[in-house]
């Protein structure tokens, strides 16, 4: 399950959806929470407001997620994206897992959330304390970590 939205997300509320959709089958749940955070060297920061490509952002982060539950062997995945303009502390990202075992969960939970962040349709406008805005361009090293993931033999 997918969900890009503007309203903010609860955290326990997301877990307990997962953990009865996949009641009896689940020996472990992990999940990863992304939060704005102060990005800027220069300036404090104040917001970041993300955009995303309705539609084809949900088919991208669908289709990781079957990736994901296919190599991994986990039951079942939870991603929640929050989009527009979020003030510094805020949630933005939320991912969970299910699976039998937690080996597998940690896995396809970095997996996703590495993934997501190089090839889901977003972009990121950060806002200084100042007022200055600019877009906030991908990082070489998160391009290489999602790319170490085709090079990586799961035993």
């Amino acid at each position: 399950m997918v969900r890009i939205q503007t309203e903010p997300f609860d955290t326990a509320a997301l877990i307990a959806q997962l953990q009865a959709r996949s009641a009896g089958r689940a020996g472990a749940y992990v999940h990863f929470l992304g939060m704005v955070r102060d990005y800027s060297p220069q300036s404090s920061s104040h917001s970041l407001f993300l955009e995303h490509y309705p539609g084809m952002c949900e088919r991208e982060i669908e289709a990781l997620c079957a990736r994901a539950r296919e190599r991994f062997g986990v039951f079942d995945t939870l991603v929640v994206h929050r989009v527009g303009e979020l003030p510094l502390g805020d949630p933005i990202v939320f991912v969970g897992v299910a699976s039998a075992h937690r080996g597998d969960a940690f896995r396809a939970c970095e997996y996703i959330i590495d993934t997501l962040k190089t090839t889901a349709p977003f972009w990121k406008r950060e806002t200084l304390a100042s007022g200055q805005a600019f877009w906030v361009r991908q990082h070489a090293s998160d391009a290489d970590k999602t790319a170490q993931w085709d090079t990586r033999h799961e035993s």
